[in-house]
């Protein structure tokens, strides 16, 4: 029992292990967050509906979007953001690797007689001959990813991007990793039955990693059957850090805001979001 709560309780290297398909892919999880999505009233896996909404008019007046536009929307869920640009007529792909969110977009884009391209894919490895005007990765994704990983996805920005075309994302800013605190808790069906329909005991310990600016929420789920462990990073930036990042895959950051419906960014903000175009 003390080898197993050493593990347990064990700090591994920052973003050493994936395992977002344990979110994303499982069968009982992936409902969860299509939960989460549809809730209208909450902050979890998507915004809340009026957020959304003025993001979404917010977004539609800065990059004056139209007919012509090329959009993709890299983690794309069950279609938010996706549908409501499809009904302002603009051309529109999303991609993800969640099959129910997918489907459910597919379906709602039936119902509304849209034709929005939706593809069923890990971004990551995402390729496709077409060219875009804007990118967008909305929740702070980008977070999710280790250096690597956000290497290989701004360099394929940049390769699916058409001359003028920009980049739009947020991330976690260093005031939100400033407010966080390392924890270590137990419950019987952590999280009120997330990780699976049978009983099971959940492990949560929280890692923060001041060097890199890194937090880790390290899930160990013990089922009868089986144990499983989760581990969801989030990188958070300052504005230095953003701009040289970007500058180092070939990127030129031309704004930043609070979030992803133009609000200033001020020194509070947890947030940033920030619009990119290819460095001249």
């Amino acid at each position: 029992m003390f080898s197993t709560l050493e593990q347990i309780n064990t700090r591994p290297e920052p973003f050493q292990y994936y395992t977002a398909d344990e979110l994303w892919t499982n069968e009982h999880t992936s409902a969860k967050m299509l939960e989460f999505h549809l809730n209208e009233t909450i902050d979890v896996s998507s915004r809340n509906r009026k957020f959304i909404i003025e993001s979404v008019n917010w977004i539609s007046s800065y990059f004056n979007l139209g007919d012509k536009t090329n959009i993709i929307d890299f983690g794309c869920g069950p279609g938010l953001y996706t549908t409501l640009f499809g009904e302002q007529g603009a051309n529109v792909t999303g991609i993800d690797f969640s099959e129910r969110s997918i489907n459910y977009a597919k379906n709602v884009a039936r119902e509304k007689n849209l034709e929005i391209d939706y593809v069923l894919h890990n971004y990551l490895t995402f390729k496709t001959d077409k060219k875009f005007d804007l990118i967008i990765m909305i929740m702070c994704d980008f977070c999710a990813l280790s250096p690597t990983q956000r290497k290989t996805l701004l360099q394929k920005f940049h390769k699916l991007l058409k001359p003028n075309g920009a980049i739009l994302l947020d991330v976690y800013s260093l005031e939100s990793f400033n407010q966080s605190t390392e924890q270590a808790m137990y419950e019987v069906d952590l999280l009120d039955g997330f990780w699976s329909p049978e009983k099971y005991y959940g492990f949560l310990n929280t890692f923060k990693y001041d060097d890199e600016k890194v937090i880790l929420d390290k899930f160990t789920i013990v089922e009868k059957s089986k144990t499983r462990v989760v581990y969801n990073w989030l990188q958070y930036f300052s504005t230095e850090s953003l701009i040289a990042e970007f500058k180092e895959n070939n990127f030129d950051i031309e704004y930043l805001y609070s979030d992803l419906a133009g609000s200033q960014l001020k020194s509070d903000s947890k947030e940033i979001a920030i619009i990119a175009k290819k460095s001249s």
